[in-house]
Protein backbone atom coordinates (compact mmCIF):
# COMPACT_ATOMS: atom_id res chain seq x y z
CA UNK A 1 0.00 0.00 0.00
CA UNK A 2 1.26 3.61 -0.84
CA UNK A 3 2.02 5.63 2.14
CA UNK A 4 -0.53 8.17 1.04
CA UNK A 5 -3.43 5.53 0.36
CA UNK A 6 -2.61 4.00 4.16
CA UNK A 7 -2.46 8.17 5.86
CA UNK A 8 -6.08 8.24 4.14
CA UNK A 9 -7.35 5.10 5.47
CA UNK A 10 -6.02 5.96 8.63
CA UNK A 11 -7.81 9.33 8.65
CA UNK A 12 -11.23 7.91 7.55
CA UNK A 13 -10.82 5.46 10.29
CA UNK A 14 -10.06 8.39 12.68
CA UNK A 15 -12.66 10.53 12.05
CA UNK A 16 -15.04 7.64 12.00
CA UNK A 17 -14.42 6.95 16.04
CA UNK A 18 -16.70 9.85 17.23
CA UNK A 19 -19.66 8.60 15.60
CA UNK A 20 -18.53 5.04 16.67
CA UNK A 21 -18.45 5.85 20.08
CA UNK A 22 -21.83 7.89 20.59
CA UNK A 23 -23.46 5.12 18.71
CA UNK A 24 -21.97 2.80 21.34
CA UNK A 25 -23.17 4.63 24.28
CA UNK A 26 -25.62 2.86 26.10
CA UNK A 27 -29.74 4.47 25.89
CA UNK A 28 -30.97 6.69 29.09
CA UNK A 29 -33.18 4.75 30.55
CA UNK A 30 -36.72 6.47 30.66
CA UNK A 31 -39.42 6.14 33.36
CA UNK A 32 -42.82 6.83 33.71
CA UNK A 33 -43.89 8.93 36.32
CA UNK A 34 -47.93 9.63 36.70
CA UNK A 35 -49.80 11.38 39.18
CA UNK A 36 -53.24 12.02 39.70
CA UNK A 37 -52.55 15.47 41.00
CA UNK A 38 -51.16 18.62 39.42
CA UNK A 39 -47.20 19.03 39.66
CA UNK A 40 -47.42 22.11 41.66
CA UNK A 41 -49.43 20.47 44.41
CA UNK A 42 -46.91 17.80 45.20
CA UNK A 43 -43.45 19.21 44.46
CA UNK A 44 -42.08 17.90 47.91
CA UNK A 45 -42.99 14.82 46.43
CA UNK A 46 -40.97 14.70 43.37
CA UNK A 47 -38.20 15.99 44.84
CA UNK A 48 -38.47 12.67 47.30
CA UNK A 49 -39.30 10.37 44.64
CA UNK A 50 -35.68 12.02 42.70
CA UNK A 51 -33.70 11.42 45.77
CA UNK A 52 -34.90 7.75 46.19
CA UNK A 53 -33.60 7.36 42.63
CA UNK A 54 -30.15 9.02 43.52
CA UNK A 55 -29.77 6.43 46.23
CA UNK A 56 -30.28 3.60 43.96
CA UNK A 57 -27.59 5.56 41.08
CA UNK A 58 -29.86 7.12 39.23
CA UNK A 59 -30.07 11.50 38.84
CA UNK A 60 -32.57 12.52 36.58
CA UNK A 61 -31.20 14.19 32.79
CA UNK A 62 -27.53 12.57 33.56
CA UNK A 63 -28.57 8.68 33.19
CA UNK A 64 -32.50 8.69 33.26
CA UNK A 65 -35.33 10.83 31.94
CA UNK A 66 -38.83 10.73 33.31
CA UNK A 67 -41.84 11.38 31.67
CA UNK A 68 -44.19 13.46 33.96
CA UNK A 69 -47.99 12.83 33.40
CA UNK A 70 -50.29 14.52 35.32
CA UNK A 71 -54.04 13.95 35.68
CA UNK A 72 -54.73 17.31 37.90
CA UNK A 73 -57.59 15.65 39.95
CA UNK A 74 -59.18 14.23 37.14
CA UNK A 75 -58.91 10.69 37.34
CA UNK A 76 -60.83 9.97 34.09
CA UNK A 77 -57.71 10.69 32.62
CA UNK A 78 -55.78 8.34 34.10
CA UNK A 79 -55.91 5.45 31.42
CA UNK A 80 -55.34 7.91 28.56
CA UNK A 81 -51.83 8.73 30.51
CA UNK A 82 -50.79 5.40 31.50
CA UNK A 83 -51.85 4.42 27.65
CA UNK A 84 -49.62 7.23 26.10
CA UNK A 85 -46.71 5.75 28.54
CA UNK A 86 -47.09 2.48 27.29
CA UNK A 87 -47.11 3.65 23.60
CA UNK A 88 -43.56 5.26 24.44
CA UNK A 89 -42.21 2.49 25.82
CA UNK A 90 -40.72 3.38 28.70
CA UNK A 91 -38.45 1.35 31.01
CA UNK A 92 -40.88 1.60 34.46
CA UNK A 93 -43.92 3.22 35.41
CA UNK A 94 -44.15 5.19 38.57
CA UNK A 95 -47.81 5.16 39.55
CA UNK A 96 -48.40 7.50 42.16
CA UNK A 97 -50.70 9.52 43.78
CA UNK A 98 -52.97 7.11 45.54
CA UNK A 99 -55.91 5.03 43.98
CA UNK A 100 -56.83 4.79 40.98
CA UNK A 101 -53.33 5.00 39.90
CA UNK A 102 -51.98 1.58 40.32
CA UNK A 103 -55.13 -0.24 39.39
CA UNK A 104 -55.15 1.55 35.86
CA UNK A 105 -51.57 1.31 35.17
CA UNK A 106 -51.66 -2.19 35.80
CA UNK A 107 -54.83 -2.67 33.40
CA UNK A 108 -52.99 -0.79 31.03
CA UNK A 109 -49.87 -3.68 31.23
CA UNK A 110 -48.60 -6.88 32.13
CA UNK A 111 -45.24 -6.65 31.09
CA UNK A 112 -43.78 -3.06 32.04
CA UNK A 113 -42.64 -2.98 35.39
CA UNK A 114 -44.97 -1.21 37.68
CA UNK A 115 -43.75 1.19 41.54
CA UNK A 116 -47.01 2.41 42.88
CA UNK A 117 -48.11 4.22 46.00
CA UNK A 118 -51.53 3.24 47.55
CA UNK A 119 -53.47 4.28 50.07
CA UNK A 120 -55.52 1.24 50.41
CA UNK A 121 -55.37 -2.83 50.91
CA UNK A 122 -53.67 -4.00 47.72
CA UNK A 123 -54.38 -7.66 47.92
CA UNK A 124 -57.47 -7.58 48.41
CA UNK A 125 -58.12 -5.27 45.35
CA UNK A 126 -56.10 -7.21 43.15
CA UNK A 127 -53.39 -5.11 42.55
CA UNK A 128 -51.05 -7.68 43.82
CA UNK A 129 -51.14 -11.48 44.57
CA UNK A 130 -49.25 -10.93 48.21
CA UNK A 131 -47.19 -8.29 49.88
CA UNK A 132 -44.36 -10.48 50.19
CA UNK A 133 -44.55 -12.19 46.93
CA UNK A 134 -46.40 -9.29 44.50
CA UNK A 135 -46.09 -11.58 41.73
CA UNK A 136 -45.88 -10.01 37.94
CA UNK A 137 -45.11 -6.67 36.77
CA UNK A 138 -46.12 -4.62 40.11
CA UNK A 139 -44.96 -3.59 43.19
CA UNK A 140 -44.87 -0.52 45.67
CA UNK A 141 -45.33 1.32 48.89
CA UNK A 142 -48.71 1.28 50.81
CA UNK A 143 -49.53 3.40 53.24
CA UNK A 144 -53.06 1.49 54.84
CA UNK A 145 -54.47 4.63 55.00
CA UNK A 146 -57.45 2.31 56.03
CA UNK A 147 -56.08 1.44 59.49
CA UNK A 148 -54.46 4.30 60.43
CA UNK A 149 -58.54 5.46 59.96
CA UNK A 150 -59.03 3.84 63.58
CA UNK A 151 -55.85 5.84 65.64
CA UNK A 152 -57.67 8.66 63.85
CA UNK A 153 -61.19 8.24 65.13
CA UNK A 154 -59.67 7.55 68.70
CA UNK A 155 -57.91 11.02 68.44
CA UNK A 156 -61.26 12.68 68.07
CA UNK A 157 -62.74 11.03 70.90
CA UNK A 158 -59.73 12.21 73.36
CA UNK A 159 -60.25 15.95 71.53
CA UNK A 160 -63.35 16.03 71.26
CA UNK A 161 -65.22 13.11 73.31
CA UNK A 162 -68.56 15.00 73.36
CA UNK A 163 -69.22 14.84 69.53
CA UNK A 164 -71.85 11.91 69.15
CA UNK A 165 -71.79 12.26 64.96
CA UNK A 166 -68.62 12.22 63.49
CA UNK A 167 -68.43 13.00 59.43
CA UNK A 168 -66.34 11.09 57.15
CA UNK A 169 -65.45 13.18 54.09
CA UNK A 170 -64.94 10.83 50.72
CA UNK A 171 -64.46 10.71 47.51
CA UNK A 172 -66.45 8.42 45.48
CA UNK A 173 -64.02 7.62 43.12
CA UNK A 174 -61.54 5.92 44.92
CA UNK A 175 -61.95 2.12 45.09
CA UNK A 176 -60.45 2.29 48.10
CA UNK A 177 -63.34 4.80 49.77
CA UNK A 178 -65.40 2.11 51.18
CA UNK A 179 -63.09 -0.31 52.87
CA UNK A 180 -61.48 2.80 54.53
CA UNK A 181 -65.08 4.08 55.35
CA UNK A 182 -66.01 0.29 56.60
CA UNK A 183 -62.98 0.78 58.80
CA UNK A 184 -63.81 4.11 60.64
CA UNK A 185 -67.03 3.13 60.61
CA UNK A 186 -66.28 -0.45 63.23
CA UNK A 187 -63.86 2.32 65.16
CA UNK A 188 -66.87 4.99 65.53
CA UNK A 189 -69.18 2.44 66.81
CA UNK A 190 -66.34 1.05 69.41
CA UNK A 191 -66.94 4.63 70.79
CA UNK A 192 -70.43 4.90 70.90
CA UNK A 193 -70.27 7.54 67.82
CA UNK A 194 -72.43 7.41 64.83
CA UNK A 195 -70.81 7.82 61.42
CA UNK A 196 -72.16 10.10 58.92
CA UNK A 197 -70.62 9.78 55.42
CA UNK A 198 -70.24 12.61 52.49
CA UNK A 199 -69.33 12.31 49.66
CA UNK A 200 -67.40 15.06 47.47
CA UNK A 201 -65.46 15.03 44.19
CA UNK A 202 -65.57 18.56 43.11
CA UNK A 203 -65.74 21.72 44.88
CA UNK A 204 -69.25 22.09 45.20
CA UNK A 205 -69.63 18.57 46.17
CA UNK A 206 -67.67 19.67 49.12
CA UNK A 207 -69.50 22.31 49.76
CA UNK A 208 -72.54 20.43 50.00
CA UNK A 209 -70.47 17.97 52.43
CA UNK A 210 -70.37 20.25 54.80
CA UNK A 211 -73.50 22.14 54.54
CA UNK A 212 -75.06 18.03 54.92
CA UNK A 213 -73.02 17.76 58.29
CA UNK A 214 -74.34 20.90 59.13
CA UNK A 215 -77.83 19.81 59.24
CA UNK A 216 -77.40 15.93 60.73
CA UNK A 217 -74.68 18.08 63.55
CA UNK A 218 -71.91 17.08 62.76
CA UNK A 219 -69.72 17.17 66.19
CA UNK A 220 -66.27 16.09 64.58
CA UNK A 221 -64.57 15.18 60.97
CA UNK A 222 -62.39 12.44 59.96
CA UNK A 223 -61.09 13.40 56.32
CA UNK A 224 -60.41 9.95 54.22
CA UNK A 225 -56.93 9.30 52.78
CA UNK A 226 -57.25 10.90 49.17
CA UNK A 227 -55.16 12.79 47.02
CA UNK A 228 -58.36 14.69 45.07
CA UNK A 229 -58.68 16.26 49.00
CA UNK A 230 -55.15 17.27 49.53
CA UNK A 231 -55.38 19.21 46.27
CA UNK A 232 -58.84 20.94 47.94
CA UNK A 233 -57.16 20.90 51.70
CA UNK A 234 -57.18 25.12 52.08
CA UNK A 235 -60.80 25.04 50.94
CA UNK A 236 -61.76 21.80 53.28
CA UNK A 237 -59.42 23.21 56.23
CA UNK A 238 -61.16 26.34 55.49
CA UNK A 239 -64.62 25.29 55.55
CA UNK A 240 -64.08 23.45 59.28
CA UNK A 241 -63.25 26.49 60.51
CA UNK A 242 -65.95 28.52 59.21
CA UNK A 243 -68.60 25.53 60.35
CA UNK A 244 -66.66 24.95 63.60
CA UNK A 245 -65.62 21.46 63.20
CA UNK A 246 -62.62 19.72 64.76
CA UNK A 247 -61.40 17.50 62.06
CA UNK A 248 -58.39 15.18 61.93
CA UNK A 249 -56.48 14.56 58.65
CA UNK A 250 -54.00 11.93 57.15
CA UNK A 251 -51.45 13.98 56.43
CA UNK A 252 -49.01 17.57 57.78
CA UNK A 253 -49.76 19.79 54.90
CA UNK A 254 -53.73 19.92 56.24
CA UNK A 255 -51.88 20.80 59.96
CA UNK A 256 -49.71 23.48 57.98
CA UNK A 257 -52.84 24.95 56.30
CA UNK A 258 -54.56 25.69 59.49
CA UNK A 259 -56.07 22.24 60.11
CA UNK A 260 -56.60 21.31 63.73
CA UNK A 261 -54.43 17.43 63.47
CA UNK A 262 -53.78 15.40 61.26
CA UNK A 263 -52.31 11.81 61.76
CA UNK A 264 -50.74 9.38 59.09
CA UNK A 265 -47.68 8.56 56.96
CA UNK A 266 -45.10 10.84 56.18
CA UNK A 267 -46.08 10.61 52.34
CA UNK A 268 -42.19 11.80 51.53
CA UNK A 269 -40.60 8.89 53.18
CA UNK A 270 -43.08 6.55 50.57
CA UNK A 271 -42.19 8.51 47.62
CA UNK A 272 -38.43 8.35 48.28
CA UNK A 273 -39.11 4.69 48.25
CA UNK A 274 -40.78 4.42 45.15
CA UNK A 275 -37.92 6.05 43.46
CA UNK A 276 -35.34 3.38 45.03
CA UNK A 277 -37.90 0.27 43.89
CA UNK A 278 -37.73 2.22 40.46
CA UNK A 279 -33.82 2.33 40.56
CA UNK A 280 -33.25 -1.37 41.46
CA UNK A 281 -35.87 -2.13 38.53
CA UNK A 282 -33.76 -0.09 36.07
CA UNK A 283 -30.71 -2.28 37.45
CA UNK A 284 -32.42 -5.58 36.63
CA UNK A 285 -34.49 -6.90 39.74
CA UNK A 286 -38.12 -8.04 39.07
CA UNK A 287 -41.19 -6.36 40.36
CA UNK A 288 -42.49 -9.79 41.42
CA UNK A 289 -39.12 -10.09 43.36
CA UNK A 290 -39.70 -6.84 45.41
CA UNK A 291 -41.99 -7.28 48.67
CA UNK A 292 -44.63 -4.27 48.94
CA UNK A 293 -43.61 -1.85 51.36
CA UNK A 294 -45.67 -0.93 54.21
CA UNK A 295 -44.66 2.45 55.11
CA UNK A 296 -44.40 2.39 59.28
CA UNK A 297 -43.42 5.85 59.61
CA UNK A 298 -46.61 7.68 61.32
CA UNK A 299 -46.30 11.46 62.27
CA UNK A 300 -48.86 13.29 64.72
CA UNK A 301 -49.57 17.04 64.06
CA UNK A 302 -51.53 19.84 65.99
CA UNK A 303 -51.93 23.27 65.21
CA UNK A 304 -52.38 25.39 68.39
CA UNK A 305 -53.99 28.39 66.68
CA UNK A 306 -56.53 26.02 65.68
CA UNK A 307 -57.49 24.61 68.85
CA UNK A 308 -57.58 27.95 70.66
CA UNK A 309 -60.33 29.42 67.72
CA UNK A 310 -62.21 26.04 68.47
CA UNK A 311 -62.02 26.68 72.37
CA UNK A 312 -60.49 23.12 72.71
CA UNK A 313 -58.37 22.02 75.03
CA UNK A 314 -55.96 19.06 73.91
CA UNK A 315 -55.18 16.42 77.07
CA UNK A 316 -52.06 16.07 78.28
CA UNK A 317 -52.02 12.31 77.27
CA UNK A 318 -52.90 13.58 73.80
CA UNK A 319 -49.93 16.42 73.95
CA UNK A 320 -47.48 13.91 75.17
CA UNK A 321 -47.71 11.80 71.81
CA UNK A 322 -47.65 14.73 69.51
CA UNK A 323 -44.77 14.76 66.81
CA UNK A 324 -44.71 18.31 65.81
CA UNK A 325 -47.12 21.40 66.97
CA UNK A 326 -47.74 24.51 65.28
CA UNK A 327 -47.92 27.14 66.85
Amino acid sequence: MRRRDFISVIGGAAAAWPFIAHAQQPTMPVVGFIHTASPETVPHFVIAFREGLKEAGFVESQNVAVEYRWAHDKVDRLPELAADLVRRQVAVIAATGGEPSPQIAKAATQTIPIVFTANGDVVSEGVVASLNRPGGNVTGITIFGAAAATKRMQLLQEVVPQAAVIGFLMNPNNPNHEFELKTAEIAAHSLGKEMLPVRASSGDEIDAAFATMDQHRAGALLSASDTFFYGWRDKIVSLAAHHRIPAIYYIREYALVGGLMSYGNKLTDAYRLVGTYVGRILKGEKPADLPVVQSTKYEFVINLKTVKALGLTIPPGVMAIVDEVIE
